[in-house]
């Protein structure tokens, strides 16, 4: 996908970004990621609202469509990694995934209060999410020196993180402007969603990735079958990631989950929820970078378990929040760096450790494997909190993730 001037290098020095040092790609795919978050935060941080305030959800199916929000991707992520390795159109691939999800914020228009419908359109918007984000994520890649990818990661999901602390601030400003009038959030959602799209398509570039250049000409690019994909498995070093990856998702609440149970603890009122996913996003902007730098240099694997050591913290604060109010900057000073040291930092990892002819396929594996462990922890959670009540479903999710710590600790990983 990206050609460059010799072998020795990934990508030229003219090609570079000044901002941090990173690839213009790198740039133009965070600006994409900012806008696209914004229009997708926008939805996600008023939805849970409505879903458990005004239809009165019960636990398990908020955690049903929470689920769907978390876990729906999976289905084509394996197909999409693929198609994206074998005919080498990564870029392509990703714009068929950021359009659909686009189009799915004026599906919204027409679901109204049907839960059923609003399920229905979270779906399909999650599956175009499956469908970019490994693709997106091995353009960063080939366009990055590996002893960099923690950086250049930090540096996309600190853009990222900028559209997901804009968008409750830019719904929050509509709701009060529009007399809560959701339709106008929808549409307003969509506009920024086409914009990153077209900063998607007009500004990176789609070259190939999987050999340099050799005497001014392409090598031959490899082709690869569905059992190359399997094989990567059998790799120590990625299986090891891909194992630790899955069982943490399997012991991770989302934010929505997370906030509601939060909010019921402290009892604060329910128009500061949106406010923490806000201030959530700034922190993790802001620690997005050093932590990507650090985790290049003191050890990739090492931030990650680090960072859900940070996410413990903040479950044992939920169930407990012996600080009264002052838990809440806590808490959501625990959350943002959880996700600086583990977000970006889990992609870095796996990418420095897959074949470049593989790696968009080898990313989708991983995160088929993390989006099927987040539905499965949101429908159980759900189960647990309508059966048992939240307190004792979050601890079963603390006592869970201590083994997985434990065990990613003993492993070396």
């Amino acid at each position: 996908m990206y050609q460059i001037e010799n072998s020795g290098s990934i990508i030229s020095t003219k090609n570079r970004s000044r901002w941090l040092n990173i690839s213009r790609n790198v740039l133009f795919l965070g600006m994409t990621s900012l806008l696209t978050d914004i229009s997708s935060e926008m939805i996600a941080t008023t939805l849970p609202l409505y879903l458990a305030f005004s239809l009165r959800l019960a636990p398990l199916e908020l955690g049903i469509i929470d689920g769907i929000y978390q876990g729906a991707a999976a289905l084509v992520k394996l197909a999409s990694g693929y198609v994206a390795d074998r005919w080498q159109r990564h870029k392509e691939v990703a714009m068929t995934g950021y359009g659909l999800s686009a189009l799915c914020k004026l599906g919204l228009l027409g679901a109204g209060a049907n839960w059923a419908a609003l399920a229905g359109v979270t779906l399909v918007d999650r599956i175009g999410k499956g469908i970019r984000t490994a693709p997106r994520d091995a353009i960063i890649a080939a366009s990055t020196p590996k002893d960099q990818f923690g950086t250049a990661f930090g540096a996309h999901r600190a853009l990222d993180t900028a559209g997901a602390m804009l968008g409750p601030l830019i719904a929050s400003a509509l709701l009060a402007f529009t007399a809560n009038a959701y339709d106008a959030i929808f549409v307003v959602s969509f506009c920024f969603a086409l914009v990153g799209f077209a900063v998607l398509t007009l500004f990176v570039k789609n070259r190939r990735t999987t050999h340099d250049m050799i005497e001014g000409s392409p090598a031959k690019v490899k082709t690869i079958a569905p059992g190359d994909v399997a094989r990567l498995l059998a790799e120590p070093n990625f299986r090891s990631i891909a194992l630790i990856g899955g069982l943490f998702s399997l012991t991770t609440l989302s934010d929505p989950l997370l906030h509601l149970n939060f909010q019921r603890s402290l009892n604060f009122g329910i128009e500061l929820v949106p406010l923490l996913f806000v201030v959530v996003a700034l922190i993790y902007m802001l620690l997005a970078v050093p932590f990507g730098r650090l985790a290049d240099r003191w050890g990739r694997s090492r931030m990650f378990v680090l960072g859900y050591g940070l996410l413990m913290a903040a479950y044992a604060l939920v169930i407990a929040p012996v600080f009264g109010m002052a838990s809440l900057p806590i808490y959501a000073l625990l959350l943002g760096a959880y996700y600086a040291a583990t977000d970006g930092v889990l992609i870095a990892a796996a990418s420095a450790a897959l074949p470049d002819h593989l790696r968009t396929s080898g990313l989708a594996l991983l995160t088929t494997f993390t989006s099927l462990g987040r539905l499965v922890a949101s429908v159980t959670f759900g189960a647990l909190w309508g059966a048992q009540g939240s307190p004792f479903a979050i601890g079963v999710f603390l006592a869970g993730m201590a083994a997985v710590v434990a065990l990613a600790a003993w492993r070396g990983k």
